[in-house]
């Protein structure tokens, strides 16, 4: 049996948004370290952080301060430190943060890191929401350009979407398809309709696509969003779902916690020969879908 062990961390924030990027970022690297130390003890192998985990949520604010933020990757700070763990932990780390292309273009981005420590590619966010109000994320972040990236770790095959990207089915199929047996959602999502849509959508991709899913949330109240929305709290509620759509493993709703859980990639074949669903697939009518 084909069995791998899996850590998601959720977090709340370690600061306030009147608080430099840098100096937030090195708090919440902080913060996170015992965490990472505890989910190798409980032997981990793969191991992903929410949404840009050392930041807050700061697309409500429309301050341009946020593009300090932003990281090159591989070779900033954070990823450079997260190869560090990796390889001493012989642990496959997703770590999504702000990255920088290049002054002025900056995406919301996830490094994929191997259990040697090597950095072996990167996700950008695909679907960027701008709603109003208080989702400008189009002000921070250009739109992904990076496919639908399907990295073969140590451990297992492994895709990425992150946060608004899972409202749309096209690219769970996309990395289904380029043979992803495990996808992570790293997210920053609030009370209000998601909280509903939390536990529908993912599942039933999951099943959709016969996979196993990781979805990330962060926890609590924090700056710019609570005074600038009165939105409603992070809910955390971070889970694995199998792919026949159920949740095996959940965290709670309002702690800094580490959720370890322990999946088969052996239901993986099992689900689709079960449920021929590729097999089944008719592409060469699905043209109008990707019409303007």
């Amino acid at each position: 049996m084909a069995k791998v062990k899996c850590g998601l961390i959720q977090m709340g924030l370690k600061g306030d948004g009147s608080m430099e990027p840098l100096e937030i970022r090195d708090r919440m690297i902080e913060a996170h370290i015992p965490y990472i130390e505890d989910a190798a003890k409980q032997g981990v192998q793969v191991l992903c952080f929410q949404e840009v985990f050392t930041q807050p949520y700061f697309c409500p604010s429309q301050d341009r301060k946020w593009y300090a933020a932003a990281e090159s990757i591989p070779d900033g700070h954070t990823t450079k430190l997260m190869q560090e763990y990796a390889k001493k932990h012989s642990m496959v780390i997703v770590v999504p943060i702000y990255e920088e292309h290049m002054t002025g273009v900056y995406f919301n981005t996830a490094a994929v890191i191997d259990a040697d420590g090597m950095f072996m590619g990167k996700y950008r966010k695909t679907h960027i929401p701008q709603v109003d109000p208080g989702f400008y994320e189009k002000f921070f972040f250009k739109p992904g350009d990076s496919g639908w990236p399907v990295f073969d770790t140590a451990y297992l095959k492994l895709g990425v979407y992150i946060c608004y990207d899972r409202h749309f089915p096209e690219g769970w199929r996309a990395l289904a398809l380029n043979g992803a047996e495990y996808i992570v959602n790293p997210s920053a999502t609030v009370a209000g309709l998601s909280k509903y849509l939390w536990e529908l959508e993912q599942p039933a991709s999951a099943a959709a696509n016969g996979v196993f899913i990781g979805a990330i949330n962060r926890i609590g109240s924090e700056e710019p969003w609570a005074s600038t929305m009165n939105m409603g709290e992070f809910y955390g509620s971070s889970y694995i779902v199998n792919p026949r759509g159920t949740i095996e493993a959940q965290a709670s709703y309002g702690d800094d916690e580490l959720l370890v859980h322990e999946i088969d990639l052996d239901m993986v074949r099992e689900v689709r020969d079960q449920w021929q669903f590729f097999r089944d697939r008719r592409p060469e009518t699905y043209g109008p879908l990707t019409d303007d």
